[in-house]
């Protein structure tokens, strides 16, 4: 193959400099071609160059080496160069035509032209030159010159080579800017980038080693002097700037592929690139050079050494078995700090190889993994299979692990070490796998294992650790049945808890331990469903549990707190609770206490509260405390006034009573006051037992009368019961002294209560009060309602006279 030569000068020799044009062109080339070649060849001497430069200067020169695209899909490869003489702007350009699909000869990148001894700086005679063979590389770019610039520019090869990459894309407009002192400079970087880019994106890769307008130029590689430093990345131009030639950069380049590649280079191993481009795998995959780099012993970070355990994983059949045990001893060298993302990547290897490679390959990695899981607390680790360990090899590093492990995995499990918040379940169920797995001895720590175990599910619940405390529980029986039955143990004293564990993991509780609890707690969800009467939910739960209270009064516990939680019952419904059990079941479960609440926190107008109050004091005599005893006599006291088996004395029994239950539940208090006044409201009360009321001047007491004279049953009573009526204005209308309290109430009843019904009743109505007032207590008692219940204010008050002088009399 032979390459169509073109030269392109600002002007020709003995010419006064004026108009660049082309002096010779191979025979062949289009004139299209040339039309828009004539666009990359010209040459801008660089800013402040002198206008008469002499011989020294001119060397000083960037020269502008380019590898450009042309539209009709061949290339150029071009080499500028400024000329001396008269003017800073002379330049000579030589540059050979490469027709579309075609390379220079060999398929070398074109960068390997770099001064290239064929290169010209004079136009050759005739006008039509000659094709040449090649362009045979010059020794600018020995192995060795590249690694020494490599290394001098570690600090930024990972960034161009992550730029590079996505320059390469085919829909890309990134442009990657090389900040170099020196042109040469820049066509080493570009040496370099076609070393690492995949050999078809490095044959494409077009570039300049120096334009004084980057912005404006076509190539994905340009290199610029430090004066001519474009605006800084994130342009709208698609500029990746690089400035080589000023302070190191800062931050890391989240690309695997670019920092593996820098690496390579640090290490002076070039051809590895060559040898990874062997390996399958996707363009700029980091995996084939990550696996062959560590095979050769190229150190590297995390990131890479998880790519390379990615990619063997999933082709474990790639390399022979030399070159896996070379990358397995490199995966676990020791004295590295690994990632979790590392850490997982290497478990999916040790899977793939595992029963593939000798035990004396995976045992490596599985001893790893579990030193990691053990002494690095990463809860994520999944320890590896047994079969890891077989043979005579696995069994020995199995044996070492014990020897180094074995007591850190048995402090750890007996002390339960700190771990990172919600994840300690995890991080116990990952210790007693590798414990099974190491045959390391903890049967004597299981009953504390399992109490922090369960304790902490209960705190914690499963989370995302679920799958794997099922496994463990399907692989390990012992510690099921310890850990299931601790969970039963501690269910009665938060069942909501248990509840919600069993709602987020299947715990497997169907074998042949009772756990009544676990099975309650599984059970309510469903149970619940219906809504409705909650005692029915109670034995639907307690059905599910499959002992009865009498036998496992606990499990009464654990059904109160799965059906009402933090709620209260209500009295009907502790009665039937207390009414369906014994109290004995009740008070070994602790559950009389819920009942006790239930009495204390009923409405005022439950009539269940007192009758719960009799039960309670008649079968927890002794665990009731003196002011909840207090409490619950002030409801049975209600009881007694109701239904007339009240010992004479009421309100003096009322007051003590209340007294010695302070503070009082207010519904208590109001429950026996209110029972206390509607006995005194009714006309058979004991005359005695009013008196009493009306003269102790106590306010509550007093208050609780004039609350219910206003209930609906006391006005609907009034409104139809002349007798009732004349009753009451008796009451009302006496003892006007026997204090303060009574006085003002009494008043507001007469005024506010019993006036407003006697207007509104008909004069047969009125006089059938008067006559019950005459029958029932004398014509005086008559008289005086007749005075009080006239209009107008002179009646009230002669009424109010008249009534003073009747209860006198």
């Amino acid at each position: 193959m032979s390459l169509a030569q073109l030269h392109y000068t600002s002007a020709s020799a003995g010419d006064d400099g004026g108009g660049a044009r082309f002096t010779a062109v191979s025979a062949g080339i289009p004139t299209p071609v040339l039309a828009e070649t004539e666009q990359l060849l010209g040459y801008e001497p660089p800013a402040g160059a002198p206008y008469h430069p002499t011989t020294a200067e001119l060397r000083l020169f960037p020269e502008a080496f380019s590898f450009s695209a042309l539209s009709d899909g061949s290339h150029l490869l071009s080499r500028t160069v400024a000329l001396g003489g008269p003017g800073a702007g002379r330049f000579h350009a030589h540059a050979v035509h490469l027709p579309a699909g075609t390379g220079l000869p060999g398929d070398v990148p074109a960068i390997t032209a770099w001064r290239s001894p064929n290169w010209a700086s004079t136009t050759p005679d005739g006008g039509t030159p000659g094709r040449i063979a090649s362009l045979p590389a010059s020794a600018s770019f020995g192995p060795e010159a590249l690694n020494d610039f490599a290394v001098s520019r570690s600090p930024w090869l990972a960034a161009v080579f992550a730029d590079l990459r996505r320059a390469s894309e085919e829909s890309s407009s990134t442009r990657v800017v090389i900040v170099e002192r020196q042109s040469a400079d820049v066509a080493r970087w570009i040496a370099l980038a076609t070393a690492v880019l995949p050999p078809e994106k490095a044959q494409r890769l077009t570039f300049t080693t120096y334009t004084r307008r980057p912005a404006q130029s076509s190539h994905r590689v340009v290199g610029v002097l430090p004066e001519d430093v474009p605006e800084p990345n994130g342009s709208d131009n698609g500029l990746r700037v690089h400035t080589c030639a000023g302070p190191r950069p800062e931050g890391p380049v989240d690309d695997t592929w670019a920092e593996t590649c820098a690496r390579i280079w640090r290490s002076r191993s070039p051809e590895l690139f060559r040898a990874a481009a062997e390996l399958p795998g996707e363009p700029f995959a980091a995996g084939p050079l990550a696996v062959t780099a560590l095979c050769a012993g190229v150190a590297l970070g995390p990131a890479e050494r998880a790519a390379a355990a990615d990619w063997a994983s999933e082709r474990p059949y790639a390399l022979d078995e030399e070159r896996t045990r070379r990358l397995t001893d490199a995966l676990t060298a020791p004295g590295i700090d690994r990632t979790s993302a590392e850490l997982s990547c290497v478990a999916r290897l040790l899977t793939a190889l595992d029963g593939r490679s000798p035990a004396a390959t995976t045992a490596s990695l599985a001893a790893l993994l579990v030193t990691e899981a053990v002494r690095g607390g990463n809860v994520t680790l999944e320890p590896p299979a047994r079969s890891a360990f077989a043979e005579p090899a696995g069994e020995r590093a199995a044996a070492a692990l014990v020897t180094a492990l074995g007591d850190d995995l048995r402090t750890e499990l007996a002390t339960g070490a700190p771990t990172v918040p919600g994840r300690s379940v995890a991080r116990t169920v990952q210790l007693l796998r590798i414990a099974r797995l190491l045959d390391v001895d903890c049967a004597d720590l299981l009953p504390d294992v399992v109490h922090g175990m369960a304790r902490s599910l209960l705190g914690e619940g499963a989370a995302d650790c679920g799958p794997v405390l099922l496994g463990l529980l399907d692989e390990q029986f012992d510690v099921r049945t310890a850990l299931l039955g601790e969970l039963d143990r501690i269910a009665p004293h938060d069942p909501a808890g248990t509840e919600r564990l069993l709602t987020g993991v299947a715990l497997p509780f169907t074998g042949t331990q009772a756990l009544p609890h676990l099975r309650m707690c599984a059970a309510a969800p469903d149970a619940r469903t219906g809504g409705g009467d909650r005692v029915k939910v109670l034995h639907t739960v307690v059905r599910a549990g499959g002992m009865s209270p009498f036998t496992e009064p606990l499990v009464l516990r654990t059904a109160v707190g799965l059906v009402w939680g933090g709620d209260t019952p209500t009295a009907g419904e502790a009665r039937l609770l207390l009414g369906e059990t014994t109290s004995d079941a009740h008070r070994t479960a602790g559950t009389w206490s819920t009942l006790v609440a239930a009495a204390l926190g009923a409405p005022t107008d439950d009539e269940e509260a007192p009758e719960l109050a009799h039960d309670l004091l008649r079968g927890f005599p002794q665990e009731i405390d003196a002011r909840v005893r207090g409490a619950l006599l002030l409801l049975e006291f209600a009881r007694d006034v109701r239904s007339g088996a009240a010992e004479p004395g009421w309100t003096e029994r009322a007051r003590k009573l209340c007294a010695g239950a302070d503070p009082v539940e207010p519904g208590v208090r109001d429950q026996a006051f209110g029972a206390l006044a509607g006995r005194l409201l009714a006309p058979d009360r004991p005359e005695a037992e009013l008196y009493a009321f009306v003269h102790s001047d106590d306010g509550d007491l007093i208050a609780a009368y004039g609350r219910a004279a206003r209930h609906d049953t006391v006005l609907a009573r009034l409104r139809s019961e002349p007798a009732y009526v004349a009753d009451c204005f008796t009451v009302w209308s006496s003892h006007p002294h026997a204090g303060r309290a009574w006085g003002e109430t009494r008043a507001a009843l007469l005024e506010e209560v019993l006036r407003p019904v006697v207007r509104s009743l008909s004069a047969d109505e009125v006089a059938a009060v008067e006559e019950a007032a005459e029958r029932t207590g004398s014509s005086r008692t008559a008289e005086a309602f007749r005075a009080w219940s006239r209009p107008g204010g002179f009646g009230r008050r002669l009424g109010s006279r008249l009534t003073a002088r009747v209860r006198r009399s």
